[in-house]
């Protein structure tokens, strides 16, 4: 059998081989030994730091725009209580139930990281980079087992209602309406591909991204407005008994006023004004009525949207 590589007690003796081995004998000082381990400034990938007590760590790398980089590796359960992490590179780690409690995460990279009940009560998180996905997120969307994914997107919702709780609380409202978004849509994909409950579940994150994308519900209503502005332009409409609809022997600038015209005839159905000047015909009837209810709905949405982000 080869032997267990164990960790010698001078900082400068510790070999990468010894740091990555989880079946080390314990690194007596190892708050001390990886520090200095850090200062060499040569990435440390592959760390078993599995419940190692690292309270109070200085991990920044003074006067220098690049972080110390402590990538894939595994920090479970271990404690950074009051550590300083300034700018450190942490992604692809296992951060399972790591303490992080009032330590300072500025700028830290969480990147593909597992945060599976990462602690962060009093953490300074507010330029942390959390990547676009965490790790369970992008291993459910590959994976072919439907009870593995749900298992896993329960995992991330889980994770993503931490991470908006811990927002909420320092008055970080901006990552903490992301953060709501994608707890939103961990929960949707557990349910039944064509349920009628994830089929809502979309459509409200189609038109207003969960309450926190006012921006959504102005681009539906403009893709409505130009839609129903279309149909009646080929459908027809009356103006002082004048009847205005797409002709191909008008000439091309005059179709646009037509069109013009029945964009205007759009704005003011969607939005229920309804000035008189221009009267839907026949089949266009049904369908200002149609648009007057989808407008009507859709404002009291917006409404409901902004005030939600405004008054946070």
């Amino acid at each position: 059998m080869t032997p267990i590589e164990q960790p010698p007690t001078s900082p400068t003796e510790i070999s990468d081989t010894c740091w990555k081995s989880p079946a080390r004998s314990p690194i007596n000082n190892i708050k001390q030994q990886l520090e200095h381990r850090a200062k060499t400034q040569q990435p440390m990938k592959e760390f078993c730091l599995v419940r190692a007590d690292l309270a109070e760590i200085n991990l920044v790398n003074k006067n220098s725009k690049q972080g110390y980089k402590l990538t894939n590796s595994d920090l479970y359960h271990a404690n950074l209580e009051n550590s300083h992490l300034f700018m450190l590179d942490l992604s692809g780690s296992s951060l399972m139930k790591t303490n992080f409690t009032n330590a300072n995460l500025h700028y830290v990279n969480f990147e593909n990281c597992n945060l599976l009940g990462i602690k962060l009560k009093g953490a300074k998180i507010e330029h942390a980079n959390w990547g676009t996905t965490i790790s369970q997120e992008e291993q459910a969307r590959v994976s072919t087992n439907r009870n593995v994914q749900i298992d896993l997107y329960q995992q991330a919702e889980e994770i993503y209602r931490n991470l908006r709780q811990t927002s909420e609380k320092q008055g970080l409202f901006e990552f903490a309406g992301r953060f709501f978004q994608k707890e939103m849509t961990m929960r949707r994909k557990q349910l039944p591909k064509f349920s009628h409950k994830r089929i809502i579940s979309k459509l409200v994150d189609i038109f207003c991204g969960y309450g926190e994308r006012p921006l959504k519900v102005i681009i539906f209503s403009l893709f409505i407005i130009t839609l129903f502005a279309t149909l009646y332009f080929f459908a027809g409409l009356s103006f002082m008994g004048e009847s205005l609809s797409f002709d191909s022997q008008l000439s091309a600038w005059e179709n646009i006023k037509i069109f013009f015209s029945a964009l205007y005839f759009s704005v003011v159905t969607f939005t229920t004004l309804g000035y008189g000047d221009l009267v839907p015909l026949g089949f266009t009837r049904a369908l200002a009525a149609l648009e007057a209810f989808m407008g009507s709905f859709t404002l009291a949405l917006f409404v409901v949207v902004f005030v939600k982000k405004m008054t946070r």
